[in-house]
Protein backbone atom coordinates (compact mmCIF):
# COMPACT_ATOMS: atom_id res chain seq x y z
CA UNK A 1 0.00 0.00 0.00
CA UNK A 2 2.71 2.48 1.04
CA UNK A 3 4.51 1.94 -2.52
CA UNK A 4 1.29 2.38 -4.83
CA UNK A 5 0.72 5.75 -2.58
CA UNK A 6 4.19 6.53 -3.42
CA UNK A 7 4.01 5.85 -7.05
CA UNK A 8 1.03 7.84 -7.55
CA UNK A 9 2.92 11.19 -5.98
CA UNK A 10 5.26 10.53 -8.67
CA UNK A 11 3.67 12.12 -11.99
CA UNK A 12 3.38 15.27 -11.20
CA UNK A 13 6.84 15.85 -10.28
CA UNK A 14 7.87 13.93 -13.19
CA UNK A 15 6.36 15.87 -15.74
CA UNK A 16 7.59 18.90 -13.69
CA UNK A 17 10.95 18.08 -14.45
CA UNK A 18 10.36 16.57 -17.75
CA UNK A 19 9.46 20.40 -18.22
CA UNK A 20 12.28 21.38 -16.73
CA UNK A 21 14.46 19.10 -19.24
CA UNK A 22 12.55 20.00 -22.53
CA UNK A 23 12.79 23.74 -21.72
CA UNK A 24 16.79 23.48 -21.22
CA UNK A 25 17.06 21.35 -24.25
CA UNK A 26 15.42 24.01 -26.02
CA UNK A 27 17.79 27.11 -24.66
CA UNK A 28 20.52 24.88 -25.64
CA UNK A 29 19.68 23.99 -29.03
CA UNK A 30 18.93 28.14 -29.19
CA UNK A 31 22.29 28.41 -27.69
CA UNK A 32 24.13 26.81 -30.63
CA UNK A 33 22.34 28.77 -32.94
CA UNK A 34 23.69 32.03 -30.94
CA UNK A 35 27.06 30.62 -31.63
CA UNK A 36 26.56 30.49 -35.47
CA UNK A 37 24.99 33.58 -35.76
CA UNK A 38 27.69 35.10 -33.58
CA UNK A 39 30.81 33.73 -35.74
CA UNK A 40 28.77 34.76 -39.01
CA UNK A 41 28.66 38.22 -37.90
CA UNK A 42 32.40 38.09 -36.96
CA UNK A 43 32.98 36.81 -40.78
CA UNK A 44 30.95 39.68 -42.29
CA UNK A 45 32.90 41.95 -40.54
CA UNK A 46 35.78 40.87 -41.36
CA UNK A 47 34.46 41.04 -45.17
CA UNK A 48 33.27 44.07 -45.28
CA UNK A 49 36.10 45.98 -43.38
CA UNK A 50 38.45 44.05 -46.53
CA UNK A 51 36.16 45.22 -49.25
CA UNK A 52 36.82 48.71 -47.67
CA UNK A 53 40.76 48.48 -47.94
CA UNK A 54 40.67 48.33 -44.01
CA UNK A 55 43.66 45.64 -43.98
CA UNK A 56 44.34 46.17 -39.69
CA UNK A 57 42.63 42.77 -38.68
CA UNK A 58 43.90 43.52 -35.12
CA UNK A 59 41.47 46.88 -34.99
CA UNK A 60 38.65 44.87 -37.28
CA UNK A 61 38.21 42.59 -34.48
CA UNK A 62 38.18 44.74 -32.07
CA UNK A 63 35.85 46.83 -33.33
CA UNK A 64 33.82 44.18 -33.67
CA UNK A 65 34.52 43.14 -30.34
CA UNK A 66 33.13 46.57 -28.82
CA UNK A 67 30.02 46.59 -30.98
CA UNK A 68 29.18 42.51 -29.54
CA UNK A 69 29.67 43.86 -25.87
CA UNK A 70 27.51 46.61 -26.54
CA UNK A 71 24.48 45.60 -28.70
CA UNK A 72 24.82 42.37 -25.65
CA UNK A 73 25.23 44.86 -22.61
CA UNK A 74 28.05 42.42 -21.51
CA UNK A 75 31.90 43.49 -21.09
CA UNK A 76 34.26 43.53 -23.86
CA UNK A 77 35.84 40.79 -22.01
CA UNK A 78 32.77 38.66 -21.82
CA UNK A 79 32.02 39.38 -25.53
CA UNK A 80 35.79 38.46 -26.29
CA UNK A 81 34.98 35.05 -24.82
CA UNK A 82 32.03 34.85 -26.74
CA UNK A 83 33.62 34.99 -30.00
CA UNK A 84 36.32 33.00 -29.58
CA UNK A 85 34.48 29.83 -28.97
CA UNK A 86 31.80 30.30 -31.60
CA UNK A 87 35.24 30.63 -33.58
CA UNK A 88 36.09 27.16 -32.23
CA UNK A 89 33.04 25.39 -31.89
CA UNK A 90 31.83 26.43 -35.38
CA UNK A 91 35.37 25.99 -37.41
CA UNK A 92 37.50 23.61 -35.34
CA UNK A 93 35.23 21.61 -33.14
CA UNK A 94 32.07 20.84 -35.54
CA UNK A 95 31.68 17.74 -33.76
CA UNK A 96 31.19 19.20 -30.36
CA UNK A 97 28.59 21.87 -31.98
CA UNK A 98 26.52 19.33 -33.65
CA UNK A 99 26.11 17.67 -30.24
CA UNK A 100 25.50 20.80 -29.24
CA UNK A 101 22.93 21.91 -31.41
CA UNK A 102 20.73 18.59 -30.53
CA UNK A 103 21.25 19.14 -26.67
CA UNK A 104 23.49 16.33 -26.32
CA UNK A 105 25.70 17.99 -23.98
CA UNK A 106 25.24 21.80 -22.33
CA UNK A 107 26.37 24.93 -22.86
CA UNK A 108 29.14 24.51 -19.87
CA UNK A 109 30.40 21.53 -21.42
CA UNK A 110 30.85 23.34 -25.11
CA UNK A 111 32.81 26.13 -23.21
CA UNK A 112 35.21 24.03 -20.96
CA UNK A 113 35.67 21.57 -23.92
CA UNK A 114 36.96 25.01 -25.97
CA UNK A 115 38.85 26.63 -23.15
CA UNK A 116 40.48 23.35 -22.58
CA UNK A 117 41.03 21.79 -25.86
CA UNK A 118 42.40 25.56 -27.39
CA UNK A 119 44.79 25.07 -24.54
CA UNK A 120 46.84 22.09 -25.88
CA UNK A 121 48.72 21.55 -29.48
CA UNK A 122 47.01 21.65 -32.39
CA UNK A 123 47.80 17.75 -33.48
CA UNK A 124 46.88 16.80 -29.78
CA UNK A 125 43.23 18.54 -29.49
CA UNK A 126 42.29 17.29 -33.05
CA UNK A 127 43.07 13.64 -31.56
CA UNK A 128 41.05 14.36 -28.55
CA UNK A 129 38.32 16.07 -29.81
CA UNK A 130 36.20 12.95 -30.29
CA UNK A 131 36.80 11.24 -27.18
CA UNK A 132 36.07 14.26 -24.99
CA UNK A 133 32.81 15.11 -27.19
CA UNK A 134 31.94 11.40 -26.29
CA UNK A 135 33.17 12.29 -22.19
CA UNK A 136 30.70 15.53 -22.35
CA UNK A 137 27.52 14.16 -23.72
CA UNK A 138 27.97 11.14 -20.96
CA UNK A 139 28.83 12.98 -17.56
CA UNK A 140 27.65 15.97 -15.51
CA UNK A 141 29.41 19.33 -15.90
CA UNK A 142 31.64 18.52 -12.95
CA UNK A 143 32.69 15.09 -13.82
CA UNK A 144 33.00 15.70 -16.96
CA UNK A 145 35.83 18.58 -16.27
CA UNK A 146 37.51 16.29 -14.30
CA UNK A 147 37.50 13.35 -16.68
CA UNK A 148 38.67 15.69 -19.63
CA UNK A 149 41.25 17.53 -17.72
CA UNK A 150 42.29 13.61 -16.65
CA UNK A 151 42.20 13.22 -20.58
CA UNK A 152 44.44 15.56 -21.74
CA UNK A 153 46.89 15.34 -18.91
CA UNK A 154 47.23 11.78 -19.75
CA UNK A 155 47.83 12.13 -23.19
CA UNK A 156 50.47 14.64 -22.36
CA UNK A 157 52.28 12.44 -19.81
CA UNK A 158 55.00 12.44 -21.74
CA UNK A 159 55.94 16.20 -21.24
CA UNK A 160 54.50 16.32 -17.85
CA UNK A 161 57.68 16.94 -15.76
CA UNK A 162 58.85 19.40 -18.31
CA UNK A 163 55.60 21.67 -18.20
CA UNK A 164 55.79 21.12 -14.63
CA UNK A 165 58.64 22.53 -14.19
CA UNK A 166 58.11 25.18 -16.63
CA UNK A 167 55.15 26.53 -14.53
CA UNK A 168 56.63 26.20 -11.37
CA UNK A 169 58.79 29.17 -12.29
CA UNK A 170 55.40 31.21 -12.36
CA UNK A 171 54.57 30.74 -8.98
CA UNK A 172 53.76 33.88 -7.22
CA UNK A 173 51.44 35.00 -4.15
CA UNK A 174 49.17 38.07 -5.83
CA UNK A 175 46.76 40.59 -3.44
CA UNK A 176 43.77 41.69 -5.24
CA UNK A 177 41.94 44.60 -3.80
CA UNK A 178 37.90 44.54 -3.25
CA UNK A 179 34.97 46.19 -1.71
CA UNK A 180 34.32 46.86 1.77
CA UNK A 181 37.85 46.92 2.98
CA UNK A 182 38.36 43.78 1.82
CA UNK A 183 41.01 41.51 -0.25
CA UNK A 184 41.63 38.53 -2.07
CA UNK A 185 45.26 36.71 -1.36
CA UNK A 186 45.50 34.07 -4.11
CA UNK A 187 48.72 32.28 -4.59
CA UNK A 188 49.52 30.20 -8.05
CA UNK A 189 51.96 27.29 -6.38
CA UNK A 190 52.11 23.85 -6.95
CA UNK A 191 48.72 21.93 -6.73
CA UNK A 192 49.74 19.13 -4.49
CA UNK A 193 50.82 21.81 -2.08
CA UNK A 194 47.94 23.65 -3.05
CA UNK A 195 45.25 21.33 -1.98
CA UNK A 196 47.64 19.85 1.34
CA UNK A 197 47.21 23.41 2.42
CA UNK A 198 43.56 23.56 1.75
CA UNK A 199 43.17 20.14 2.97
CA UNK A 200 45.75 20.97 6.62
CA UNK A 201 43.35 24.72 6.56
CA UNK A 202 40.00 22.35 6.74
CA UNK A 203 41.09 19.89 8.93
CA UNK A 204 42.04 22.41 11.70
CA UNK A 205 38.67 24.66 10.77
CA UNK A 206 36.74 21.76 11.87
CA UNK A 207 38.49 20.84 14.89
CA UNK A 208 38.03 24.46 16.04
CA UNK A 209 34.53 24.14 14.75
CA UNK A 210 34.42 21.02 17.11
CA UNK A 211 35.86 22.13 20.09
CA UNK A 212 33.30 25.75 20.45
CA UNK A 213 30.49 23.14 19.90
CA UNK A 214 31.24 20.81 22.35
CA UNK A 215 32.67 23.76 24.92
CA UNK A 216 29.18 25.40 24.44
CA UNK A 217 27.19 21.96 25.20
CA UNK A 218 29.52 21.36 28.24
CA UNK A 219 28.75 24.58 29.50
CA UNK A 220 25.02 24.04 29.01
CA UNK A 221 25.89 27.89 27.01
CA UNK A 222 23.73 28.45 23.57
CA UNK A 223 26.11 28.89 20.78
CA UNK A 224 26.29 32.84 19.59
CA UNK A 225 24.38 33.47 16.74
CA UNK A 226 27.78 35.24 14.86
CA UNK A 227 29.50 31.40 15.12
CA UNK A 228 32.08 31.43 12.80
CA UNK A 229 31.72 29.26 9.38
CA UNK A 230 34.11 26.74 8.17
CA UNK A 231 34.75 29.08 5.27
CA UNK A 232 35.11 32.33 7.80
CA UNK A 233 37.69 29.73 10.13
CA UNK A 234 39.80 28.52 7.37
CA UNK A 235 40.23 32.49 6.68
CA UNK A 236 41.22 33.05 10.71
CA UNK A 237 43.62 29.64 10.24
CA UNK A 238 45.36 30.97 7.44
CA UNK A 239 45.94 34.65 8.73
CA UNK A 240 46.63 33.08 12.23
CA UNK A 241 49.52 30.54 10.71
CA UNK A 242 50.90 33.65 8.52
CA UNK A 243 51.11 36.48 10.68
CA UNK A 244 51.78 34.92 14.03
CA UNK A 245 53.45 31.87 12.51
CA UNK A 246 52.55 29.17 14.84
CA UNK A 247 48.78 27.72 16.26
CA UNK A 248 49.24 27.99 19.87
CA UNK A 249 46.09 30.64 20.25
CA UNK A 250 43.76 27.43 18.80
CA UNK A 251 42.45 24.84 20.93
CA UNK A 252 44.68 21.41 21.57
CA UNK A 253 42.18 20.02 18.93
CA UNK A 254 43.41 22.30 16.21
CA UNK A 255 46.84 21.29 17.11
CA UNK A 256 49.70 19.35 15.53
CA UNK A 257 47.52 18.66 12.60
CA UNK A 258 49.61 18.13 9.35
CA UNK A 259 48.65 18.41 5.92
CA UNK A 260 48.15 14.85 4.07
CA UNK A 261 47.81 14.00 -0.14
CA UNK A 262 47.13 10.26 -0.84
CA UNK A 263 49.35 9.69 -4.10
CA UNK A 264 48.30 6.44 -6.01
CA UNK A 265 51.38 5.11 -8.21
CA UNK A 266 51.24 1.80 -9.94
CA UNK A 267 53.88 -0.40 -8.13
CA UNK A 268 55.05 -1.54 -12.30
CA UNK A 269 55.69 2.07 -13.00
CA UNK A 270 57.43 2.83 -9.52
CA UNK A 271 59.81 0.14 -9.76
CA UNK A 272 60.33 0.23 -13.81
CA UNK A 273 63.70 1.48 -14.31
CA UNK A 274 63.20 4.41 -17.38
CA UNK A 275 64.49 7.29 -17.51
CA UNK A 276 62.08 9.08 -18.49
CA UNK A 277 57.92 10.01 -18.37
CA UNK A 278 57.97 9.39 -22.27
CA UNK A 279 59.95 5.86 -21.44
CA UNK A 280 56.90 4.70 -19.69
CA UNK A 281 54.48 5.98 -21.33
CA UNK A 282 55.64 3.97 -24.40
CA UNK A 283 55.96 1.08 -22.48
CA UNK A 284 52.25 1.24 -21.53
CA UNK A 285 53.01 2.11 -18.12
CA UNK A 286 49.97 4.59 -15.91
CA UNK A 287 51.17 7.61 -14.31
CA UNK A 288 51.48 8.51 -10.78
CA UNK A 289 47.96 9.83 -9.56
CA UNK A 290 47.20 12.34 -6.82
CA UNK A 291 44.02 12.36 -5.24
CA UNK A 292 41.66 15.00 -6.77
CA UNK A 293 44.37 16.38 -8.80
CA UNK A 294 45.45 14.04 -11.83
CA UNK A 295 48.79 12.74 -13.28
CA UNK A 296 52.13 13.79 -11.69
CA UNK A 297 55.39 13.66 -12.40
CA UNK A 298 57.19 9.96 -11.42
CA UNK A 299 59.83 11.93 -10.06
CA UNK A 300 57.39 13.97 -8.15
CA UNK A 301 56.09 10.77 -6.95
CA UNK A 302 59.09 9.43 -5.92
CA UNK A 303 59.87 12.02 -3.65
CA UNK A 304 56.30 11.82 -2.21
CA UNK A 305 56.69 8.54 -1.07
CA UNK A 306 59.75 9.10 0.33
CA UNK A 307 58.88 11.58 2.12
CA UNK A 308 57.27 12.25 5.78
CA UNK A 309 54.82 10.47 7.32
CA UNK A 310 52.04 12.42 5.83
CA UNK A 311 51.89 11.57 2.75
CA UNK A 312 49.67 8.10 2.48
CA UNK A 313 51.24 6.15 0.05
CA UNK A 314 49.05 3.52 -1.93
CA UNK A 315 50.84 0.89 -3.98
CA UNK A 316 48.26 -0.24 -6.28
CA UNK A 317 48.52 -4.37 -6.51
CA UNK A 318 45.31 -6.88 -6.90
CA UNK A 319 47.08 -8.56 -4.18
CA UNK A 320 46.63 -5.99 -1.73
CA UNK A 321 46.05 -8.00 1.37
CA UNK A 322 43.19 -5.33 2.68
CA UNK A 323 40.32 -6.07 5.15
CA UNK A 324 37.72 -5.95 2.77
CA UNK A 325 34.89 -6.61 5.36
CA UNK A 326 34.15 -7.02 8.80
CA UNK A 327 30.65 -8.17 8.58
CA UNK A 328 28.73 -7.03 11.65
CA UNK A 329 31.25 -7.62 13.79
CA UNK A 330 31.67 -3.57 13.87
CA UNK A 331 30.10 -0.29 12.87
CA UNK A 332 33.50 1.72 12.06
CA UNK A 333 35.39 0.78 9.38
CA UNK A 334 38.86 -0.08 9.81
CA UNK A 335 41.23 1.92 9.26
CA UNK A 336 42.48 0.61 6.12
CA UNK A 337 38.84 -0.16 4.66
CA UNK A 338 38.21 3.71 5.26
CA UNK A 339 41.27 4.59 2.94
CA UNK A 340 40.72 1.86 0.58
CA UNK A 341 37.04 3.14 0.55
CA UNK A 342 38.02 6.47 0.04
CA UNK A 343 41.19 5.84 -2.54
CA UNK A 344 38.67 3.71 -4.59
CA UNK A 345 36.05 6.62 -5.02
CA UNK A 346 38.20 9.60 -5.12
CA UNK A 347 35.41 11.78 -4.65
CA UNK A 348 32.29 11.98 -3.15
CA UNK A 349 30.21 9.55 -4.83
CA UNK A 350 26.85 11.54 -5.05
CA UNK A 351 25.79 12.67 -8.86
CA UNK A 352 28.15 15.48 -10.32
CA UNK A 353 30.17 16.41 -6.29
CA UNK A 354 33.78 17.26 -6.69
CA UNK A 355 34.63 16.96 -2.77
CA UNK A 356 37.74 14.76 -2.64
CA UNK A 357 37.19 11.72 -0.62
CA UNK A 358 39.52 12.91 1.72
CA UNK A 359 37.26 15.54 3.59
CA UNK A 360 33.87 13.35 3.08
CA UNK A 361 32.36 10.74 5.46
CA UNK A 362 32.05 6.63 5.23
CA UNK A 363 28.24 6.04 4.50
CA UNK A 364 26.95 2.71 4.81
CA UNK A 365 24.94 2.35 2.18
CA UNK A 366 22.18 -0.20 3.82
CA UNK A 367 22.27 1.56 7.21
CA UNK A 368 23.42 -0.26 10.41
CA UNK A 369 20.29 0.12 12.00
CA UNK A 370 18.49 -1.97 8.60
CA UNK A 371 21.13 -5.33 8.79
CA UNK A 372 23.47 -3.01 6.59
CA UNK A 373 27.22 -4.60 6.65
CA UNK A 374 30.59 -3.04 7.43
CA UNK A 375 32.23 -3.70 3.90
CA UNK A 376 33.67 -2.53 0.81
CA UNK A 377 30.58 -3.77 -1.23
CA UNK A 378 28.30 -1.24 1.32
CA UNK A 379 30.52 1.66 2.06
CA UNK A 380 31.08 5.10 0.35
CA UNK A 381 32.02 8.27 0.85
CA UNK A 382 29.35 11.03 0.87
CA UNK A 383 30.22 14.67 1.83
CA UNK A 384 28.45 15.87 4.80
CA UNK A 385 25.66 17.91 2.72
CA UNK A 386 25.03 14.39 0.39
CA UNK A 387 25.25 12.43 3.22
CA UNK A 388 22.01 14.34 4.74
CA UNK A 389 20.55 14.26 1.58
CA UNK A 390 20.44 10.79 1.07
CA UNK A 391 19.07 9.74 4.25
CA UNK A 392 16.67 12.69 4.72
CA UNK A 393 16.40 14.02 1.15
CA UNK A 394 13.68 11.39 -0.65
CA UNK A 395 16.77 9.91 -2.65
CA UNK A 396 17.20 6.32 -2.49
CA UNK A 397 20.69 4.91 -3.06
CA UNK A 398 22.19 1.47 -3.79
CA UNK A 399 25.48 -0.06 -4.54
CA UNK A 400 25.32 -1.42 -8.23
CA UNK A 401 26.42 -5.41 -8.04
CA UNK A 402 29.67 -6.45 -9.27
CA UNK A 403 30.42 -2.85 -10.41
CA UNK A 404 33.59 -2.39 -8.29
CA UNK A 405 31.84 0.27 -6.23
CA UNK A 406 29.38 2.37 -8.42
CA UNK A 407 26.53 3.88 -6.57
CA UNK A 408 22.81 4.28 -8.34
CA UNK A 409 20.83 7.36 -7.01
CA UNK A 410 16.89 7.02 -7.73
CA UNK A 411 15.07 10.57 -6.87
CA UNK A 412 12.02 11.47 -5.66
CA UNK A 413 11.18 11.93 -9.29
CA UNK A 414 11.71 8.68 -9.98
CA UNK A 415 15.17 8.86 -12.00
CA UNK A 416 18.03 7.32 -11.61
CA UNK A 417 22.01 8.41 -11.58
CA UNK A 418 24.65 6.04 -12.15
CA UNK A 419 28.42 7.47 -10.29
CA UNK A 420 31.05 5.79 -11.07
CA UNK A 421 33.87 5.53 -8.98
CA UNK A 422 37.41 6.56 -10.11
CA UNK A 423 39.17 3.39 -9.67
CA UNK A 424 38.35 -0.37 -9.29
CA UNK A 425 39.79 -2.74 -6.88
CA UNK A 426 39.99 -5.78 -8.42
CA UNK A 427 36.95 -8.97 -7.72
CA UNK A 428 38.34 -12.64 -7.70
CA UNK A 429 35.65 -15.48 -8.09
CA UNK A 430 36.47 -19.11 -7.86
CA UNK A 431 36.55 -18.87 -11.72
CA UNK A 432 39.84 -16.99 -11.65
CA UNK A 433 41.38 -19.42 -9.07
CA UNK A 434 40.56 -22.50 -10.85
CA UNK A 435 42.10 -21.08 -14.10
CA UNK A 436 45.08 -19.53 -11.86
CA UNK A 437 48.17 -21.48 -13.67
CA UNK A 438 49.55 -22.64 -10.44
Amino acid sequence: MFIAAEEELLPPIVEAMDRVRETGDMVTMFAAEYFVTVDRARREALEDAARHGRELTEVVERGFRLELAAGMRITEHAAGDLIRRAEALVRRYPGAWESLSRAGMTVAHAEFLVDRLDECEPELRDALVGEAVALAEEYPVGPFRRALRKLIDLHRTVTLAQQHEAALVKRRVVVEHGDDGMAWLSAYLPAVEAHAIYGRLTKMAKAIKGHDETTSRVDDVTPPTGARTIDQLRADVLSDLLIEGDATVHPTEARGIRATVAVTVPALTLLTPSDTDADRAAAGLAPAVVEGLGPIPLDRARELCGGADGWMRILTHPETGMVLSVGRSQYRPPPMLRKLIRWRADRCMAPGCGIPASRCEIDHTIAWEYGGHTSLDNLAPLCKGHHTVKHHGGWRVRQVPDSGGALEWRSPAGRTYVVQPERRVPVFRPADAANAPF
